[in-house]
């Protein structure tokens, strides 16, 4: 898929030390293992806000806290994991910071990233931008992508400002 919109940009984030596993994968993905995982942002909107921008990099704060809370140093498990209730105790005990998900894969983890992004943006922004890819990594070799563009997001939401005038020669 092409970009839904005329400007795009992109931001990413990285160093999110987490473990997961899959407990019905009947290979070596059962088992807990770890990765540092990274996500990159793509944004689109079809005029810029007032300062010239798709979006204002520094305001996606809120955006990076929410990746910290879900994937800094924890222990991402299935919802259905048979062990549920044993990664709980451990999470109870402070052994693990548990973190129980629909899916702990990266497709999933992607798809997951790019609601928030678009539950920020749309609240903020009123239509006027979104996100419309998610690369979500596990290492550099290893990556998911999910892209799609939010119903909500229309060419003429927000109408722009009047466009400054060229200099005169």
């Amino acid at each position: 898929m092409s970009s839904p919109a005329a400007h795009t940009c992109s931001k990413s984030y990285g160093g999110f030390p987490c473990c997961h596993r899959q407990w019905r994968h009947p290979g070596h993905c059962r088992f807990v293992h770890g990765y540092s995982r990274s996500f990159t942002f793509w944004f689109a909107a079809h005029h810029l806000d007032v300062h010239g921008f798709v979006v204002d990099f520094s305001s996606l704060q809120p955006l990076r806290a929410r990746l910290e809370q879900q994937f800094d140093h924890t222990f991402l498990v299935n919802h259905d994991d048979p062990l549920l209730a044993q990664w709980q105790a451990l999470h109870e005990q402070g052994a693990l910071d548990l973190r129980v998900m629909a899916n702990v894969g990266m497709e999933a983890s992607a798809e997951l990233a790019w609601g928030w992004a678009n539950e920020m943006l749309h609240q903020r922004d009123g239509g006027r931008s979104c996100c419309w890819r998610v690369e979500a990594r596990e290492n550099e070799a290893n990556a998911a992508r999910f892209t799609a563009i939010p119903d909500w997001f229309e060419a003429g939401a927000a109408t722009p400002a009047s466009p400054e005038p060229w200099p005169a020669p």
